[in-house]
């Protein structure tokens, strides 16, 4: 996944900021983290809500069906999603990963999302961390070159993300979880959750590079019967796999994924939580172990369309959140 880097003293380095779900910043070790999102998005589709005065009865019906098909409905959806035309919000994430600890503000816009570093370690920026990271905001808002070629490369890792979501009905075997085992803490009165196991298909051939990361990633997921929404997935790369025969990167088994969904706004939902740990070795070069955790503290705020550049001054102009 791609991460904001701390602010340097150069506003000129390359721009990059977190978009999760999705990005990263060197593909070969990108393929896993975006199967994962891909297998996550499937279930993120904005198909109409049931009845809740039969939502009992559509769990029953939907359970009738096979399982696949809660997959592939989902997926036909998922663009618009992935895309969320005319929805924007502004949150907080909060990134621990090999940069560091970092927490920052975010906005969405029309033209991509733009984000200020506030926090490193748990404590306030001081003084010259401020200053360099609202000087590389400044470098940013007046250089729209750049930023488009940050949006390119945006751009083309969602594609990424897409073109997996479409193969996973068929990459994947789905079926019911035994005895449909549900999440604590979910609210009384709620229908119950539909729960899905998947493993790779071994009839299924990945048809391209980054698709080859499917075939050892098995897992369960639960879903909101009412939205088709994924509520939580967890997932483990249980075989070692071969990207680009071994020459682009091999995954190691072991590799473990927990993400969980929340419902932000109407109509829009968002991954609000992913624990991902994984071994990679890059072009048959070095091993590289990648533990990253995000997380979106339950406070989201919709706001208008916007420019970027619009977008970086409401960022500047918000004072540092005070400790």
């Amino acid at each position: 996944m791609t991460s904001m880097r701390a602010a340097s003293a150069t506003p000129a380095q390359p721009y990059e900021t977190l978009a999760p779900p999705g990005a990263a910043p060197r593909r070969s070790r990108a393929y896993l983290p975006i199967c994962i999102i891909a297998l996550a998005a499937a279930f993120l589709g904005p198909l109409p809500a049931a009845n809740p005065a039969s939502s009992a009865q559509d769990t029953v019906s939907a359970l009738s069906v096979p399982a696949r098909d809660w997959a592939a409905d989902c997926a036909t959806n998922e663009v618009l999603v992935i895309q969320h035309p005319g929805s924007y919000l502004r949150y907080r994430m909060h990134v621990v990963d090999d940069k560091g600890d970092q927490l920052r503000d975010q906005i969405e816009t029309p033209d991509g999302s733009v984000a200020r570093l506030i926090e490193r370690d748990g404590r306030p920026l001081t003084p010259d961390e401020d200053s360099a990271e609202r000087d590389r905001l400044t470098y940013l808002m007046n250089s729209p070159a750049v930023f488009a070629r940050h949006i390119k490369s945006e751009t083309a890792n969602k594609k990424y993300g897409i073109d997996l979501l479409k193969l996973m009905s068929d990459a994947m075997l789905w079926t019911y979880t035994p005895n449909q085992p549900q999440l604590p803490g979910q609210a009384a009165g709620d229908p119950p959750l539909v729960v899905l196991d998947f493993k790779p298909n071994p009839k299924w051939s990945p048809p391209n590079i980054p698709s080859e990361s499917l075939t050892g990633f098995e897992g369960r997921v639960w879903i909101d019967p009412r939205t088709r929404r994924m509520v939580r997935l967890e997932g483990d790369l249980f075989q070692p796999v071969n990207i680009g025969w071994g020459m682009v990167g091999h995954l190691y088994p072991g590799g473990k994924v927990l993400m969980e969904q929340t419902n932000a706004a109407p109509q829009r939902w968002i991954v609000d939580h992913i624990d991902m740990q994984f071994a990679v070795r890059v072009l048959m070069l070095k091993t590289v172990k990648v533990h990253s955790r995000y997380d979106t503290p339950a406070v989201f705020q919709t706001v208008p369309a916007m420019t970027y550049q619009q977008a970086i001054k409401m960022l500047l102009d918000t004072p540092l959140p005070a400790h």
